[in-house]
């Protein structure tokens, strides 16, 4: 197997357009590491590559389910390692989901899922669920947000099924193994970053979005997105707005907002990767490209 090429780094960075220029330079295909890409018609609200950029270098791990489909990372795991394991040609790793970037990398094991359980916790109210969270893991709140619902109902999905509670998987093997960056394939990752430019750069992309017909976008699929896909930057605070308890001018703040809060815990989930080499952020992603070609050299 060659070495894998990955291009990581927060939202709005400009990775996929690295990510084009060095693919089309090596010939190569890119693997997208994007926790949202992966549903059909969630196209806008994501930056997805155009059909243009799809038909000019394959893309993998876009547009695999339907909106209403719950994807796990363990899914998105198991499935992108195959497209590695059957490659014949060079891969390029782009995009900001890092939990789902070091499941294709690095060894992990995943809590157990049952649909069924998360169906039924989620319909509790977000109260009840925290009172039961921290009734069997009174520590839980350190590492769970017991203000996000999804992520408490997960941790009591976990805990129903026999998985331990939050505050027992933060001691177990794989967390420590997580803390190691032990890595099953060869291959050399590059973090870019605009630093102070990356608000502008996030306004700018709103307003693309915007333009773009986001708005159209959202009201279409919002009778079929799950409950993971309606969760997403972007899309839940629209749907905020189309349900009235909000304006569309609220919406794109809060959208705004968020987005600059996702790049944020990205960013620093990836400067604690001490195998990403970050480089010179540049406007042109062709001298960005130029500076990763030279250091692979």
């Amino acid at each position: 197997m060659s070495e894998l090429l990955a291009i990581v780094g927060p939202t709005a960075a400009g990775k996929s357009s690295v990510a084009m220029e060095l693919a089309r330079r090596r010939q190569a295909e890119i693997i997208s590491v994007d926790s949202m890409q992966v549903y059909r018609g969630m196209d806008i609200g994501t930056a997805k590559p155009t059909q243009l950029q799809r038909r000019e270098i394959r893309h993998h791990m876009i547009d695999i389910v339907e909106p209403e489909v719950e994807y796990s990372v363990a899914e998105f795991s198991e499935r992108g390692r195959s497209v590695i394991e059957g490659s014949k040609v060079d891969l390029v790793i782009a995009g900001g989901s890092g939990l789902h970037f070091r499941s294709l990398v690095d060894p992990m094991s995943f809590a157990p899922t049952d649909p069924a359980v998360r169906s039924d916790l989620g319909t509790q109210s977000l109260e009840s669920l925290q009172v039961e969270l921290e009734k069997r893991d009174p520590d839980a709140g350190i590492h769970v947000d017991l203000h996000n619902k999804r992520r408490v109902v997960r941790a009591l999905e976990i805990v129903h099924l026999g998985g331990g509670t939050p505050s027992e998987r933060a001691h177990t093997e794989e967390a420590e193994r997580l803390r190691r960056y032990d890595s099953d394939y060869p291959f050399r990752a590059f973090g870019i970053d605009p630093g102070e430019r990356l608000s502008a750069r996030v306004d700018e992309r709103l307003t693309a979005m915007r333009s773009g017909g986001l708005v159209e976008e959202v009201t279409a699929l919002a009778p079929r997105l799950g409950r993971t896909a309606r969760a997403a930057v972007g899309y839940s605070e629209i749907l905020e707005a189309i349900a009235g308890r909000a304006t569309l001018e609220e919406a794109f703040s809060e959208i705004a907002r968020n987005t600059n809060k996702l790049a944020r815990r990205q960013r620093t989930w990836f400067q604690r990767d001490p195998r990403i080499r970050w480089i010179p952020w540049s406007e042109r992603p062709e001298e960005m490209a130029d500076r990763i070609e030279s250091d692979l050299r």
